[in-house]
């Protein structure tokens, strides 16, 4: 039985919280955390060390809420829907009849690879159509850029507020539309130099070995491996799926390796594609699924000269 905000609820109710003081952000979260506990529900933060801090300061000694700590298995959306669905599973097995979780994004998902971060956003409200999930996530407005901002109030049904107040967010943008839209692409600085490689229609296997020789010594072994397993799928499917030519181009530097795979199609009709699991091995999703979990950022571009892919791998931090 559901509690709360989630009595009545069918399936995911997903809440964002757009706070401007610590004061504002417990008022929102100690309640929903207190009435999960007091429910019997699993009950759960997933904040960085900062924020984790001022709940666990908030709430009684012994309260039991479990802190997560994704590592680098939350560090890509992808990844992230894969594990929280195993964890939801896991729950829902054990019989819970509502599950409530509060989470952020770090400061650095707000940069360059934004882009796919918001699609993760709109993703989760289809993603996790089938748990009886409860989330908040938490957006400090002092610190958040408003693209970021008005990206939340689109992928987010309503915003959660002291008071147990929950209003419904008028710029709410159904998945299956958010997701087809070409989100704003930052250009990598590596772009502005001359390609190591320019290739047109060069099949899976030529794919492989142009990366793995632009990107040696450039990226971890390990890095160039995902690459290029990543880069091979992607060219596969623009062969089969898309229309010709396939252009692939790579870009190389120290610590960082980019490539784009470029068709003349229109790309994948499927809003979700790379976020949730391909239905085969031999579907057009599973080799963006696979991409989207090796990868340090994938960004896609629908256009009226076709569908353009950039995968990109790095060493760098933060």
């Amino acid at each position: 039985m559901r509690t709360g905000a989630g009595a009545g609820h069918t399936g995911y109710l997903h809440e964002a919280i757009c706070y401007d003081s610590d004061e504002h952000l417990l008022d929102v979260v100690v309640p929903f955390l207190l009435g999960g506990v007091a429910a019997g529900e699993p009950t759960m933060v997933s904040f960085g060390e900062r924020n984790a801090g001022l709940v666990r300061t908030a709430l009684p000694p012994g309260c039991p809420v479990t802190y997560l700590t994704g590592g680098e298995v939350y560090a890509r959306p992808a990844g992230a829907i894969r594990s929280y669905r195993t964890l939801l599973a896991e729950h829902v097995q054990r019989g819970a009849g509502q599950i409530r979780i509060v989470g952020e994004l770090g400061r650095p998902q707000f940069g360059p690879t934004w882009d796919w971060w918001a699609r993760y956003e709109s993703a989760i409200n289809h993603a996790y159509d089938e748990f009886p999930l409860w989330s908040m996530c938490a957006y400090d407005t002092r610190a958040t850029p408003a693209h970021v901002l008005a990206d939340v109030l689109r992928t987010h049904p309503k915003t959660a507020g002291p008071f147990d107040r929950h209003t419904a967010n008028a710029q709410y943008t159904d998945p299956e539309t958010f997701l087809l839209e070409n989100r704003p692409e930052v250009a990598d600085p590596l772009q502005r130099a001359t390609p190591a490689s320019d290739t047109l229609d060069g099949q899976p296997g030529e794919s492989r070995r142009i990366v793995r020789e632009a990107g040696a010594g450039r990226v971890g072994p390990a890095k160039l491996d995902d690459l290029t397993l990543a880069v091979s799928e992607i060219v596969a499917n623009a062969h089969r799926y898309g229309r010709p030519p396939v252009r692939m181009r790579v870009w190389a530097g120290p610590g960082r390796v980019v490539v784009t795979v470029t068709d003349t199609g229109p790309g994948p009709k499927d809003p979700f594609a790379g976020l949730l699991p391909a239905a085969s091995e031999t579907s057009a999703g599973f080799g963006l699924w696979i991409a989207h979990q090796v990868c340090d950022h994938v960004s896609m571009q629908r256009g009226p000269d076709g569908f353009s892919i950039r995968l990109t791998v790095s060493d760098q931090t933060g």
